[in-house]
């Protein structure tokens, strides 16, 4: 059964950046703004230890006691995002190596090398004095360990330590060198080794390096993060009962976050929505629309991935998780940095909540005068001033308190398999320059969430599959047997996008051809693939839409037709009883269509949502929201006599909740 838990603010607050005599002043403002949960010290090092062994606690003892003491809550965060200057000097080699060979320099944050283990032992020493220290705390609610994997390109290093590292790795899953030169192809263009120690690491080559080698390089350094995690955590759980965290990013895709989220209680995000915006679509037209609220999917898209990630325990359906920062103005980093829109603050929290977070957490309390963050609004104006975000907390903690909000995290009917190896692997060889296994995934995720329908994102398991009505495997590097049979076994409908099975996990084309082992499902061989150009989009019968850059070529089996074709007569859509495969990159006007024809077949409930207005249920509570510039009737959704909050019509970026019955 899923377990129900309240849910709350809180704000990420940085006691070392001011005045201690101002300390008690914030906490007692935070408590005003009906916060519960405050963030600090993940980026402290050179506070706690600003020379080798010379530990000054004192500080942050007297800051968690005047946020305790005002009732506060604490997430302590490790600091091994920012090492020190001195244990930097003392082991420079500590420094990543970025892909053109150049060693990354000290002066911002995250200037280290996973692979490093003299590091991990650094790591390892500074977050034992912490946990010592502070694990059994009345006032600590979880930890967080570092901050941001992978922020800022950090996790390929090509350093020495990187290299002999994975050579060892390598040896360890091959066993010898001529395994490795089957796996990898290594026949082709004379690149066999005769030794582990001749295999170097795959950038500064003349032309594009094997993607076998890359692949297995991606998988290597995605393990030394879940590794670099799983110490701290280790050594947090010798000291401490309070959950494990961390703030993960949005999109970035260079590590398995499934895998780090093992290891982790509960696992949280860091949420942009306007400062993604300009980066995460080229959609002028959407950009323009939505310029001050971001994204109408994209940020319930990593919502609901994050909840996949947390470890599931105790009975969960899917893991706990938690908003770790979420953007209160204009941020500082972006290309533009535009101001959000009237009520686009609360949206994002209500959204957030909806998606069954337990904590929406602000970035950052008070906006510093220094350093390079001082362009990026808090809650609080430079000067300790209340901005705007502190003034829509406190109106969502009171109604937080009124409603008595829980987050349920029930499974969801509907589930999308995202992929981090396959991310890999496209970016490998995408075969066309705008082809991304992200991309692949949000074109179905905004087609179903059009439809009114709950989402859960999961990874590529046999258990992920079981109790669904609707399974979309948008684009998914290689099949697993475990999962090719758990596919066989469902009742869901089956929703397939091209180069699905296209490749071995030794990334060799599959023997039998595309889609591989899904040929057991419907009988179908992919035979040639093609990219297309933006200028060269092919319409589909019906005017339905459009072939959006990406089209395979396939010879079907007798029991399967055909449901839908291009102006070139290329088939475009297979069926086989339940199991669909999509053979192009559909625009989102026929993802649109062919996202509804499954979900009815599939027996789902379905709405036709105006193009600004998006609804998401949690346990008894539907949410919906109008990210659009102009107010929206939305009385098909909810009924007056069940309104929580809002009204029917809708204002621009407003949100509206009602209680349903079961």
């Amino acid at each position: 059964m899923p377990i129900s838990r309240r849910q709350t603010l809180g704000t990420c607050y940085y006691p070392e950046h001011w005045p201690e005599e101002r300390w008690t002043t914030d906490a007692k403002l935070m408590c005003e703004a009906g916060l519960t949960h405050v963030r600090i010290g993940e980026f402290a090092w050179s506070r706690l230890e600003p020379t080798r062994g010379e530990y000054q606690f004192a500080w942050l003892d007297r800051a968690i006691e005047v946020l305790a003491d005002a009732g506060l809550k604490i997430v302590l965060g490790t600091p091994t995002a920012t090492p020190p200057k001195w244990l930097v000097d003392e082991m420079p080699d500590m420094l990543a190596v970025d892909t053109d060979g150049r060693q990354r320099g000290f002066g911002s944050r995250r200037h280290y090398c996973f692979s490093h283990l003299a590091y991990r032992a650094e790591c390892k020493r500074i977050v034992t004095q912490i946990a010592e220290r502070y694990g059994r705390h009345p006032a600590l609610a979880a930890w967080q360990s570092d901050n941001e994997y992978g922020c800022h390109d950090t996790v390929l290093s090509y350093s020495t330590a990187a290299r002999d590292s994975f050579r060892d790795w390598l040896a360890q899953k091959y066993q010898s060198p001529d395994a490795l030169n089957r796996a990898w192809g290594n026949v082709f263009w004379s690149m066999e080794y005769t030794a582990f120690d001749q295999i170097e690491l795959p950038n500064l080559t003349v032309t594009e390096p094997n993607p076998a080698h890359v692949l297995d390089f991606r998988r290597y350094s995605s393990e030394q993060v879940v590794a670099f995690n799983k110490l701290q955590c280790d050594v947090i759980r010798c000291y401490s009962d309070a959950p494990t965290s961390h703030n993960f990013m949005g999109s970035v895709i260079d590590f398995n976050h499934y895998d780090v989220g093992a290891d982790l209680d509960i696992a949280t995000w860091d949420s942009y929505p306007i400062g993604f915006l300009d980066r995460d679509t080229d959609d002028e037209e959407i950009k323009a629309r939505y310029l001050g609220v971001g994204d109408p999917d994209l940020q319930a898209f990593h919502h609901d991935l994050y909840r996949a990630c947390g470890a599931v325990r105790n009975g969960e359906d899917q893991g706990r998780w938690w908003v770790m920062e979420q953007q209160p103005g204009p941020v500082n980093w972006a290309p533009y940095n535009p101001s959000p829109s009237p009520g686009a603050v609360k949206l994002w929290a209500w959204e957030a909540f909806a998606h069954g977070a337990e904590l929406v957490s602000y970035f950052r309390w008070r906006q510093p005068s220094f350093a390079q963050e001082q362009m990026h609004e808090a809650m609080l104006l430079p000067n300790g001033e209340p901005n705007e975000a502190f003034h829509a907390a406190t109106e969502i903690s009171s109604i937080l308190h009124d409603l008595g909000a829980e987050t349920t995290n029930a499974r969801a009917d509907v589930a999308l398999v995202f992929d981090y190896e396959t991310a890999w692997a496209w970016q490998t060889q995408p075969q066309g320059a705008d082809f991304s296994a992200l991309d692949a995934a949000l074109r179905w995720y905004r087609a179903l969430r059009k439809l009114g329908l709950n989402i859960d994102i999961v990874p590529p398991t046999a258990a992920a599959m079981e109790g669904r009505k609707l399974i979309v495997l948008p684009s998914l590097f290689s099949i697993s047997d475990e999962l090719s049979a758990a596919l066989e076994r469902s009742q869901a409908s089956i929703l397939i996008g091209p180069r699905t099975g296209s490749k071995t996990p030794d990334f060799q084309i599959h023997p039998d051809l595309p889609p591989g082992p899904l040929q057991r499902l419907i009988d179908l061989k992919i035979t040639r693939v093609e990219s297309r150009p933006p200028f060269a989009k092919l319409a589909v019968e019906d005017d339905l839409g459009l072939v959006d850059g990406w089209r395979e070529f396939g010879r079907a089996g007798g029991a399967v037709s055909c449901r839908l074709k291009d102006v070139e007569g290329v088939p475009s859509w297979y069926q086989a009883g339940r199991v669909h495969y999509v053979t192009v990159r559909p625009d989102q006007q026929l993802s649109n269509h062919i996202a509804r024809e499954i979900s009815v077949e599939a027996g789902l409930i379905i709405y036709d949502l105006h193009r600004d207005v998006r609804i998401r249920r949690n346990g008894r509570l539907r949410y919906v929201f109008n990210y659009g510039p102009e107010a929206v009737d939305v009385s098909d959704l909810v009924c007056a006599d069940k309104l929580v909050h809002g009204t029917s019509q809708l204002s621009p970026r407003g949100v509206a909740i009602c209680e349903l019955g079961d």
